[in-house]
């Protein structure tokens, strides 16, 4: 029980880390306001 209460923890800190808002084109790529970068999902 404290195996998969660990891991979904772990898998919410993940998905949450690297989570951000912004819609995407077409191609599934967008533009980073803050940095100008450009990159796709």
């Amino acid at each position: 029980m404290r195996t998969i209460l660990i891991s979904m923890i772990a898998a919410l800190f993940a998905t949450a880390a690297i989570a951000h808002s912004g819609g995407t084109n077409s191609q599934g790529c967008h533009t980073n306001h803050k940095t100008g970068g450009y990159h796709c999902h």
